[in-house]
């Protein structure tokens, strides 16, 4: 089969959980996750990341709509689907009592991958894991047992890769091991999907962004063109000499006092330049020892579309 575009198309998807009023978790979702891209979704608690997951996994049923996994109709080709893709779970749960081999051998025997072409100790390798080939999985660190998920889902060589906040409770440096490993999969031609809450993680890794609120899609984009949707920018000046007020010529803009010489400035960028406040700086008479831009990040783009108001 040659590989499709795109490796995940979701059609007109919906999910209704019964009881109650009958919560709609999903109210016709369309989304396309290019094939070799480092997507994320994201999205606040109660979104419908997790049920989009897990429709993805076969762990629940989809309403209505289509879902095609690596070119294959959930419904028509649920094993094919399921043999292309790859989920990492958000909790830690394994057996503690098997070794990490054992983990993999047996997770490789439940996806019908022959004993020849099974590449256990690659994984572990590939995850640094080697060494605690042999050892217990109860006595591997948190970041470990992260890992050790992450070649769970890999045991049958998938070309699609789920992690779902793959980095919760894990600490800084293990934090940067793990998306070594996962940038190397992906310079390996792995299509992976990412949910997370760390946003600096999002803006850092993936070139694609999907925000969902509420059961919708409210943002689709390349991540800079994302980025880009705010234009507001800030300047924080270090002045040559304490600020008795806002200069004169700054009075068109955001401006506020933030220490006896320390000015922060907000305009749009798409309405003025920088040059301009700085003019205005320099036409009240003001030196400016220092100065600080900070533009629009994930984190802004992110609240504006998903605000509870």
């Amino acid at each position: 089969m040659i590989a499709p575009d795109n490796a995940i198309e979701i059609r007109g998807l919906r999910k209704r959980y019964r009881g109650g009023k009958g919560h709609e978790a999903l109210k016709g979702i369309d989304l396309d996750i290019p094939r070799g891209s480092f997507f994320g979704l994201l999205g606040p608690n109660g979104a419908g990341k997790s049920t989009l997951i897990n429709i993805l996994a076969g762990l629940v049923n989809k309403s209505e709509g289509e879902v095609r996994i690596w070119g294959f109709d959930i419904d028509r080709q649920p094993r094919s689907a399921r043999a292309n893709i790859g989920v990492v779970p958000q909790e830690i749960s394994f057996d503690a009592f098997f070794t990490p081999y054992e983990a993999l051998e047996l997770q490789a025997g439940l996806y019908g991958v022959p004993k020849p072409e099974r590449r256990t100790m690659d994984i572990l390798a590939a995850m640094g894991l080697t060494d605690k080939a042999h050892s217990y999985a109860r006595a591997l660190s948190g970041g470990m047992k992260r890992r050790l998920l992450v070649a769970k889902a890999m045991v049958h060589s998938p070309p699609i890769l789920v992690l779902d906040e793959p980095t919760a409770g894990v600490d800084i440096e293990l934090r940067q091991q793990l998306w070594e490993h996962i940038e190397a999969l992906k310079s390996g031609g792995v299509t992976i999907m990412l949910t997370t809450h760390y946003l600096e993680e999002a803006e850092r890794l993936c070139d694609r962004i999907a925000i969902i609120d509420k059961g919708v899609v409210v943002a689709n984009e390349p991540t800079q063109t994302l980025l880009q949707r705010i234009d507001e920018r800030e300047l924080v000046l270090r002045l040559d000499r304490s600020v008795a007020g806002v200069p004169e010529g700054l009075r068109g803009f955001q401006t506020k006092t933030l220490a006896d010489n320390e000015l922060s400035v907000r305009y749009s960028a798409s309405l003025h330049r920088v040059d301009e406040v700085l003019s205005a700086v320099h036409g009240a008479g003001y030196g400016i020892l220092d100065l600080t831009m900070r533009e629009a990040d994930l984190e802004d783009i992110f609240i504006s579309l998903t605000s509870r108001k």
